[in-house]
C-alpha cells in the first residue's frame, strides 16, 4: 500500500470512528431524554456540542431538556440557536416554549413577539386563543399582585423540598434530602428516585420542629405530594410504579407515577392500595380533595389529556370506590402543563400551569369551581409567582395562611417551600367592555342622553349606561359566553336594540343602536308595547313582582309617556290557566297594581294611570288547560299590557 493510500484509509477509519462515537453519544442522549432523565441527556448533548456538532435535533433536545428541567435561561439560549439555524424545521411548540423561556429572563418584549408568532402559527390551539383574548395579561397580573407576604421556612434543605400538605398541627412535604439526589421538576414526571415524605410539627413561635420521615409510607421509590382527610385518618399520595417496594419500569425504561391511598391504624399507615384508574402506560399524580372529601382532583397525562398534563377530577363514592375520571376542560387545561391542584374550603381550585399567561415557567392560577359554566382563571400575581417555577400552593382560608413551592433565586436549595399570608382576597370578577353608539335611524345623527341596557339571553339586566353627547356609550359585561342584547331608549324615539354573541373575555366595540323617531302620540286604543316595538312584560308563575327583564320594557314606556304628557294609559294584566278563575282574577289585579306602582315610582303622575285585571279570560295562545303547554308557553299569558285611553 503506498503512502497516499495509507493516509486515505487512515482518514476513513478516523471518520468512521468519529461517526461511530457520535452515533453512540446521540443514542445515549436520546435514551436518557426519552426516559425523562433530562440532566443526563443535557450532559450527553452538551458533549456533542463541545465536539463541534450543531444539528437541529441537538438544539431541540437541549432546549427541551433544559426547559423541562426548569433551566429556562439555558433553554432560551438553545431555542435561540435552533430558530437561527438555517433550514431548521420548527414546530409551533418551540415558538411557545422559547417565548416562555424568554419570560424567565424578564425579556417580556421579545417574549410577546414570539408569542404572537406562535399565535399566528397555531391560532386554533387553546393557548393561542388565551393569548388573543388577553393581550394585556401583564397588567392583569400586576392588578392581582402585592396581596401576599411570603417567607422561607426552616424545613428547607440544600436539596429539593416541595409539595407541602396540611395534616392537623403538622406540615407534610416531599424532600430529596436523604438521598443526595436533587429532585427538580417532579411535575414533569422525570425519573429521579428517592424523594420521601417528611413531616414537621408547628411550634408555638410559628416555626417548625425538626422534620422527620413520615413512617411506613416511604419505600425505595418516589413518595411525594400527599393530601390528608380532615380527621387525618386517610392519605392520598403519589408514588412511582413499583413491585415489592422497588421501581418498576415500562418497556421504555420509565417508572410512571401512580396515586395511592392509605389509612392510619395505631399510628401506622396501613392498607396502602393503588387507585383503580392508575396505569403502567401513563402517570397520575398530585392528589387534592374537595372540601366535602367526595371528589379527588389530580394531574395526569392519561388518554383524553389535552397537553403534557391536565387536571382531572373523580368522584369518591360512599363505599370508598371511585367513579370515572373526568378532564376539567379547556378553560383550565391547555396543550402545556397543568399540575399540582389544590381545592380550598370555598371550592377555589388552585393549580400550576405554563399554558396560561404568566411570568415565566410554571405560575400558580386559581378559579372558583362553584359554577363550572362560568370559570374565570386568575393569575395569583407577584410575589407568589416569579420568573421561575412556582407550584404546589395550599391555603387555610380561615387563617389566610398557606405554603407554596418555588425554585426562584435566593432559596436554600433547588425547590424550596415558602409560607405566605394572604392580605387581600383574589378578585374573580371578569369584565368585558361593551361599547358603541346610539343613532337616529333615519339621518344617522348621534343621540345623547339615551339609556342603554345590556341584557342576557334570559332577559336579566347585566349593566346600564347613558350615552354621551356624541351618542357613544361604554359599559361592562361579564365573561360568560352567550347571546346578549343592547336595548336603547330615548325620549321621542321607539325603543331599539341590537344583539351580539360574545366569547369569554372578548371585548365588543363599534356596536350601533338605531332608534326610530315617534312622529305623534299613539291614538286611543293603541297598545304601547306594539307601538314601541316592545314585548309585554311577563311574570313568574303565581307571582306579581316586576322582574329585571320587565323593568327594561317599563323604562321604555316611561320614556314615551314623558315625551307625550297628554296620553293616559290603562295597565291591563293577565294570568295563565293554572289556578281557579277567582284566584286568577285576584292575581291579575295584584299584577296591574305592581305595574302601576312601578310607573308612579319612576315619575309618571298617578292621575294618568289606571289598571284592570282580566284573570285568564284573554289568553294569547291555545294553552287552555294546565297540561297542554310547557311553562314557557304558559308564560306568554302571564303579562301586563299598556293601552292608551282617554
Amino acid at each position: 500500500m503506498n503512502k497516499k493510500s495509507k493516509y486515505i484509509v487512515g482518514g476513513l477509519l478516523l471518520a468512521f470512528t468519529l461517526v461511530t462515537a457520535q452515533n453512540k453519544e446521540t443514542k445515549k442522549a436520546s435514551q436518557n431524554f426519552d426516559s425523562y432523565a433530562y440532566a443526563k441527556a443535557i450532559e450527553n448533548y452538551q458533549t456533542l456540542v463541545d465536539q463541534g456538532y450543531s444539528t437541529e435535533i441537538i438544539y431541540k433536545k437541549l432546549g427541551d431538556a433544559n426547559y423541562l428541567n426548569a433551566n429556562y435561561i439555558d433553554a432560551a439560549n438553545w431555542y435561540d440557536k435552533l430558530l437561527k439555524l438555517e433550514g431548521a424545521s420548527v414546530d409551533a411548540d418551540y415558538l411557545y416554549r422559547y417565548a416562555q423561556a424568554l419570560k424567565s429572563t424578564k425579556d417580556y418584549k421579545a417574549a410577546a413577539l414570539w408569542m404572537q408568532k406562535y399565535k399566528m402559527a397555531k391560532g386554533d390551539e387553546i393557548r393561542a386563543k388565551k393569548i388573543a383574548n388577553n393581550s394585556n395579561y401583564l397588567a392583569d397580573i400586576e392588578a392581582q399582585s402585592g396581596r401576599y407576604d411570603i417567607h422561607t421556612i426552616s424545613v428547607n434543605s440544600a436539596s429539593s423540598d416541595f409539595a407541602p400538605a396540611f395534616k392537623g398541627e403538622e406540615l407534610v412535604f416531599s424532600t430529596a434530602r436523604d438521598s443526595g439526589i436533587v429532585s427538580r421538576n417532579l411535575h414533569s414526571w422525570n425519573n429521579k428516585p428517592f424523594t420521601n415524605l417528611y413531616t414537621a410539627k408547628y411550634t408555638s413561635d410559628g416555626n417548625f420542629g425538626e422534620p422527620t420521615k413520615l413512617s411506613t409510607l416511604n419505600k425505595k421509590t418516589h413518595e411525594t405530594s400527599a393530601v390528608f382527610t380532615k380527621d387525618g385518618s386517610t392519605v392520598y399520595f403519589t408514588r412511582n410504579n413499583s413491585v415489592n417496594g422497588r421501581f418498576s419500569r415500562d418497556n421504555k425504561g420509565v417508572s410512571r407515577l401512580k396515586l395511592f391511598r392509605a389509612t392510619l391504624n395505631d399510628g401506622k399507615w396501613t392498607n396502602i392500595t393503588e387507585l383503580p384508574f392508575n396505569s403502567d402506560d401513563y402517570s397520575t399524580a398530585h392528589p387534592a380533595l374537595s372540601a366535602d372529601e367526595r371528589k379527588l382532583y389530580f394531574a395526569s397525562n392519561m388518554p383524553g389529556t389535552r397537553g403534557e398534563s391536565d387536571i382531572f377530577a373523580v368522584d369518591i363514592h360512599e363505599d370508598g370506590s371511585f367513579g370515572t375520571p373526568k378532564n376539567m376542560g379547556e378553560e383550565i387545561n391547555t396543550e402545556a402543563r397543568e399540575t399540582f391542584p389544590f381545592v380550598s374550603a370555598t371550592d377555589v381550585l388552585y393549580f400550576a400551569s405554563d399554558g396560561h399567561q404568566g411570568l415565566g415557567g410554571l405560575d400558580i392560577f386559581a378559579t372558583s369551581i362553584t359554577n363550572t359554566d362560568k370559570l374565570h382563571i386568575v393569575n395569583l400575581g407577584k410575589p407568589i409567582n416569579s420568573e421561575q417555577d412556582d407550584f404546589a400552593y395550599i391555603i387555610n382560608e380561615e387563617t389566610h395562611k398557606g405554603f407554596f413551592t418555588s425554585n426562584r433565586e435566593g432559596g436554600q436549595g433547588d425547590d424550596d417551600i415558602y409560607s405566605f399570608t394572604e392580605k387581600e382576597p383574589l378578585n374573580f370578577r371578569c369584565n368585558t367592555l361593551i361599547s358603541g353608539i346610539v343613532k337616529d335611524k333615519k339621518d344617522g345623527s348621534p343621540l345623547g342622553s339615551a339609556s342603554v341596557t345590556l341584557v342576557d339571553a334570559q332577559g336579566n339586566t347585566m349593566a346600564k349606561a347613558i350615552s354621551s353627547n356624541d351618542g357613544s356609550f361604554t359599559l361592562e359585561g361579564d365573561c360568560t359566553i352567550g347571546e346578549y342584547k343592547l336595548i336603547g331608549n330615548s325620549e321621542g324615539y321607539i325603543s331599539g336594540n341590537t344583539s351580539f354573541v360574545t366569547e369569554k373575555a372578548n371585548d365588543r366595540e363599534g356596536l350601533e343602536i338605531l332608534l326610530d323617531k315617534v312622529n305623534q302620540a299613539a291614538p286611543i286604543g293603541s297598545n304601547l308595547t306594539k307601538v314601541l316595538n316592545l314585548k309585554p312584560i311577563h311574570f313568574d308563575l303565581d307571582k306579581a313582582f316586576i322582574r329585571p327583564d320587565a323593568a327594561v320594557i317599563l323604562n321604555a314606556v316611561i320614556a314615551y309617556m314623558k315625551e307625550y304628557p297628554s296620553i293616559n294609559v290603562q295597565v291591563q294584566s293577565h294570568t295563565d290557566v293554572r289556578a281557579s278563575d277567582s284566584y286568577n282574577l285576584k292575581l291579575s289585579n295584584r299584577r296591574q297594581k305592581s305595574t302601576v306602582a312601578y310607573l308612579i315610582a319612576n315619575g309618571i303622575d298617578a292621575s294618568r294611570l289606571s289598571g284592570q285585571g282580566f284573570g285568564e279570560s284573554q289568553l294569547t295562545n291555545d294553552c287552555t288547560t294546565k297540561h297542554k303547554c310547557n311553562d314557557q308557553r304558559h308564560e306568554e299569558n302571564r303579562r301586563s299590557e299598556f293601552i292608551v285611553v282617554e
